[in-house]
């Protein structure tokens, strides 16, 4: 895995994350909320917390895009990317278990459907694969 396509990848996701921000604003402004989308039903109650994460998501982001140089020489950024794997890692595995029992989940009024627990076990599982990867690499 050559470090340079994941710094990319985060860079893209930056102004993905930032897209979803835009998206929400201008839902909420214009009155469009509630609204159904890949069957789930977003409410104006759901608009802050969600841009909450997207601020968080894209600090971890821009971090991994910009800032990281790898491989990790300093024992902070090491520590740093061990504590992001196991909470992607904790992520992953609770969203493993919500689909191995079929556990629902409800957040801001929004029921998340199963489905998207798969993403929520790829996408974090590989995020943690990689944050170890890196921060365990000489």
């Amino acid at each position: 895995m050559h470090h340079h396509i994941l710094r990319e990848v985060a860079k893209v996701g930056v102004g993905l994350v930032m897209a979803d921000i835009i998206c929400s604003v201008w839902l909420s402004s214009a009155g469009l909320l509630p609204i159904t989308v890949l069957g789930i039903a977003w409410s104006v109650s759901a608009v802050w917390p969600g841009i909450v994460f997207d601020l968080a998501l894209i600090l971890l982001l821009a971090h991994y895009g910009w800032n990281m140089k790898l491989p990790i020489t300093s024992p902070t950024e090491g520590g740093l990317l061990k504590l992001i794997g196991i909470v992607f890692l904790i992520v992953a595995l609770l969203h493993l278990v919500r689909i191995a029992f079929g556990w629902n989940f409800i957040l801001n009024e929004v029921n998340v459907p199963i489905w998207l627990s798969w993403l929520g076990v790829f996408i974090p599982g590989y995020l943690s694969y990689s944050s170890f990867h890196f921060a365990l690499k000489k």
